[in-house]
């Protein structure tokens, strides 16, 4: 059984979206979409600098149009499964028949500029802790104002907060945790400073056609299967404020027989994590077009009939 998840925003670096345009057919895609959404992602994803796509507003649909783009690149896919980390999940919702691809990246832009607006309040940040007990480390992050905003498993959890409160984790880890590392994004996602955001994205929300999932949807909220397209927008907007338990998704995973796990692009960090945590599931990320063959290879042995 395959499941094909999508990336969070942190994953994504100049220029990794240069090769995919050469694809045929995918200039255009992007074109379009980039039309659509009032944004420029050919540019923004083969030229821009790193502090350019570190902007909230323009990693995200970035990241949901590279993930789709690489997708179906793959060809007919009829995947066992699907799931997203963090705006991850919009990517899902597209694979998973909830929304179209246009509508994906319409909702996603109003995501990323309506995040980018409430982290310009307060200065804040995000930082990966690696290693340590999640009975440990959590309560110490509480103890210093921090949301452990991923719980991602295989040895990570992500502290969120400001800036003053992370620069408090680095002079005070909890025990166990062997780094404490600062991640390329511009705010404190995934806590209560993200508030401000689900009200837009409630309003958004009203306006999208929606569908019922035609694969199983695994939420990052909890790890659960959803199994409507009402309560998949639901989910999508309220967890912008709440934290993402990766770690109840891939439990999930063990519990539906997955066999095989691949990620697509800018793939890398979800494979790290189910390499870890999954043993014995055969993983494949999406980096560049040169894994496309042994991806459709993986996923023809694999994904469901």
């Amino acid at each position: 059984m395959l499941v094909l998840v999508a990336p969070g925003q942190g994953a994504q670096t100049p220029g990794f979206l240069t090769p995919w345009l050469e694809l045929p057919g995918a200039a255009d895609r992007i074109a379009a979409w980039s039309d659509a959404i009032g944004l420029d992602l050919a540019h923004y994803g083969t030229k821009a600098d790193a502090d350019e796509i570190r902007d909230t507003s323009v990693a995200q649909p970035l990241l949901v149009a590279a993930g789709l783009l690489s997708a179906s690149a793959l060809g007919d896919l009829a995947p066992g499964a699907v799931a997203g980390h963090s705006v991850g999940e919009i990517t899902a919702a597209a694979f998973a028949g909830v929304l179209d691809d246009t509508a994906a990246l319409g909702f996603v832009r109003t995501r990323g500029l309506a995040m980018a607006e409430a982290a310009a309040v307060t200065e804040t940040g995000m930082s990966a802790l690696l290693g340590g007990d999640p009975d440990v480390t959590v309560p110490h992050l509480e103890k210093l104002g921090l949301t452990p905003a991923n719980v991602n498993g295989a040895g990570q959890i992500v502290a969120a907060g400001t800036k003053e409160q992370l620069a408090a984790l680095d002079a005070d880890k909890p025990e166990g945790v062997r780094r404490v590392v600062a991640l390329q994004v511009a705010g404190a996602f995934h806590t209560h400073h993200m508030a401000p955001a689900v009200a837009k994205l409630q309003e958004a929300a009203t306006a999208l056609t929606v569908a019922e999932p035609k694969v199983t949807y695994v939420s990052n909220k909890d790890g659960r299967t959803v199994a409507t397209g009402d309560e998949v927008v639901s989910r999508l907007v309220g967890q912008v404020a709440n934290p993402v338990r990766w770690d109840l998704c891939m439990e999930t995973f063990k519990e539906l027989g997955v066999t095989a796990l691949v990620e697509v692009c800018p793939g890398g960090t979800l494979t790290g994590l189910a390499k870890r945590a999954l043993p014995g599931v055969a993983t494949l990320a999406l980096k560049t077009p040169d894994d496309l063959d042994a991806a459709r290879t993986l996923v023809a042995e694999h994904q469901a009939a």
